[in-house]
């Protein structure tokens, strides 16, 4: 097994991780149910914790591409993950401090949510760049037949 088959195999679990979390966090501002608002809490951890993971086997599975036509959509796929990733990571440290501190105050509650609809789109947009490697460029895609003769 390879950086890129471990990456590929880990990288759905953040995307869907994240996207589940703030689909939980809408339903919990319309019901107002603490369910849905602690869901979403733990579920922007897990997915932090699944893109922290992605990136490092993404940045393995990425190595030695230092020239070539997979470069620039490698290039920017790494930016998008990047973002992604600090992103992740300060959208659960502000969500902590606001969760540990017990802030009931509107302003802040919207920042948060603003916050996890941003990290939903760079999530979209790195899966979307990643996906661009694979399908249109064929980046970790293995070309030849197995041997059947064996």
């Amino acid at each position: 097994m390879t950086a890129t088959h471990l990456h590929a195999m880990i990288i759905h679990f953040p995307i869907a991780l994240l996207m589940v979390g703030f689909l939980s966090e809408i339903i919990g501002l319309f019901t107002k149910k603490d369910f849905f608002k602690t869901a979403a809490f733990y579920l922007l951890i897990l997915g932090t914790l699944g893109v922290v993971t992605a990136y490092l086997t993404g940045s393995y599975a990425g190595e030695g591409i230092e020239e070539g036509p997979l470069l620039e959509p490698m290039n920017l796929h790494e930016q998008a993950a990047f973002f992604t990733l600090w992103g992740s990571i300060i959208i659960v440290l502000f969500k902590s401090a606001v969760f540990y501190f017990k802030s009931h105050n509107p302003w802040v509650k919207l920042i948060g949510f603003l916050l996890y609809m941003l990290l939903v789109i760079t999530v979209a947009r790195t899966g979307y760049l990643g996906g661009q490697l694979v399908f249109s460029h064929g980046a970790g895609v293995e070309l030849a037949l197995p041997d059947f003769n064996n």
